[in-house]
């Protein structure tokens, strides 16, 4: 199966990569803005919002990955986010329909539900309170919307929670780094749950979509079960790493407070910061999403959450690389 993946270079592409790489009978390529850590060889630059080049990329394709976004809180201008999610769905599958190709899965996000939600499915109306979720529920809307038209191709939706894993810099990551170095601080009261899903469990899902999901338009919320709260968190990266963690819960007021200060001066110097309103309210908020279509479908996640977070712990924290090779999301 020939297999053109837009847009992975990044952290998830990578694994995609490596994983169909180990098995046989899969001929992968990858067209992306930047090159590649381990699969160079078999990339080429390119941009997504290209429509000549998408049509010269995609020739000889039996299926596309379509994983280019814009996804940091910070892009600016803010047309960006639409520029590459939205007007590269359309690129895509124009560059798609003039090579005949009829398969694509499409990295969405459960950004697209919006905060807050009680444990939305695939069924629950989109709410994106941020022109990152406003961009990718367009882009399954132009998806959507071609395959009205186009009723013999196979277009799946994959919408993940936040991804993390080993080499990843994100949230997750930045969030595990000051639990286990004793520097964080508990804005609420810690009952809110944060789904998450391995960096594992995703690309294996991804790999089932191939192989087993070949008809029609499907859309899948990706989580790995069961969700924790802020506090089991806590406590399982101390049971992991052998130490104890304390934690200072201060109020939810207080963290926003903190939230805005950064954002007024982030505008004053001009300078990007790690903290602002917009982290904080992710932070505090709930996201839980019903994963039981997806986890019903014939698909077994290869490992628990429990041990997603145990394998990046012991790589990132136990027994750290000496190599530099890291990537960087939200």
């Amino acid at each position: 199966m020939k297999i053109v993946m837009i847009g992975a270079s990044g952290f998830v592409g990578t694994r995609l990569i490596n994983l169909l790489w180990e098995c046989e009978g899969y001929d992968c390529r990858n067209v992306d803005l930047l090159p590649s850590h381990f699969f160079n060889d078999i990339t080429v630059i390119g941009d997504v919002r290209d429509q000549e080049q998408m049509d010269r990329e995609l020739a000889g394709a039996d299926l596309v990955v379509l994983l280019a976004a814009q996804h940091r809180d910070d892009i600016s201008p803010v047309s960006l986010y639409y520029d590459t999610n939205v007007g590269g769905m359309e690129v895509t599958l124009k560059a798609m329909e003039k090579n005949g190709v009829k398969r694509l899965i499409f990295f969405s996000s459960v950004a697209i539900y919006g905060l807050n939600k009680k444990c939305p499915d695939e069924s629950h109306p989109a709410d994106p309170f941020n022109h990152y979720g406003k961009s990718k529920w367009q882009a399954e809307q132009v998806a959507g919307k071609w395959y009205e038209s186009h009723p013999d191709w196979n277009i799946n939706i994959v919408r993940p929670t936040v991804i993390f894993g080993e080499r990843n810099r994100g949230n997750v990551y930045n969030l595990l780094n000051q639990i286990s170095g004793g520097k964080f601080l508990m804005v609420g009261n810690g009952r809110n749950r944060k789904s998450m899903a391995y960096v594992g469990n995703i690309v294996s899902f991804s790999k089932y979509l191939i192989d087993s999901v070949k008809d029609g338009y499907n859309v899948f919320n990706y989580i790995d079960k069961p969700d924790m709260d802020m506090n089991a968190l806590v406590g399982h990266v101390s049971k992991v790493l052998k130490k104890h963690i304390p934690s200072t819960h201060f109020p939810y007021w207080l963290g926003m407070a903190g939230g805005y200060c950064f954002d007024l001066l982030a505008k004053v110097s001009g300078k990007k910061l790690p903290i602002s309103s917009v982290r904080v309210k992710k932070f505090c908020s709930t996201t839980e999403f019903d994963a039981r279509k997806a986890h019903s479908c014939g698909f077994k996640a290869p490992y628990t959450l429990d041990e997603g977070l145990a394998r990046t712990l012991e790589f990132e924290f136990v027994h750290p690389r000496p190599d530099d090779i890291i990537f960087k999301s939200e």
